[in-house]
């Protein structure tokens, strides 16, 4: 039984077995993660003459940031008990990490990563930062789709007790990425 009442239309996903679903959702998170760490590090930078691929990082900086908005203003629907909101805030954030993570492969398919040339303080502040940032970020999609699958599948004790988890890890990621962005503008 949900503790509140919610649209019927919702509820999509309450005829898929849980251990089916989440198996589908490591699987998928698994399969993600490592082809983003075989992009990284074991292929070659792509020769290319798009232009557009440059311009990715700033795109992604925008995902990301909208990224954040929409996360925000979901927690704060959520407290004002708007469920519909809610929902349709997490749909705009879990669109616009989908974005940044496909333009994030697709510069590292045919640029690679960055090098980080401060000096002084902030590199190991920035190194704490990318760091800790990668390591949630592994977490993150996995969290994020069993969320979506607790709610839609209308399990919202479930869905809160693994969003309690998510949320912190999901903003945490969001934010750093436009910090990390930030900092190697800044001190290239």
């Amino acid at each position: 039984m949900t503790a509140h009442k919610t649209p019927d239309t919702f509820i999509v996903f309450d005829q898929i077995d849980t251990k089916k679903a989440l198996s589908i959702i490591i699987g998928v998170s698994v399969v993600a993660l490592v082809s983003l760490l075989w992009i990284l590090f074991f292929s070659a930078d792509v020769e290319h003459n798009y232009t557009w691929v440059s311009k990715l990082p700033i795109s992604n900086v925008i995902f990301n940031s909208l990224s954040t908005i929409f996360l925000l203003l979901g927690l704060r629907e959520i407290k004002l008990k708007n469920f519909a909101r809610h929902m349709k805030f997490m749909i705009g954030a879990f669109i616009m990490s989908a974005c940044f993570l496909v333009g994030y492969v697709i510069h590292a398919y045919f640029i690679g990563d960055t090098k980080f040339m401060g000096e002084g303080i902030i590199r190991p502040i920035y190194f704490f930062i990318l760091i800790s940032h990668i390591i949630l970020s592994a977490f993150v999609l996995p969290l994020v789709l069993s969320s979506f699958y607790f709610a839609l599948s209308g399990k919202f004790k479930t869905h809160r007790k693994v969003s309690r988890i998510t949320f912190p890890i999901w903003l945490y990621v969001s934010v750093t990425g436009v910090l990390i962005f930030t900092i190697l503008r800044v001190f290239g």
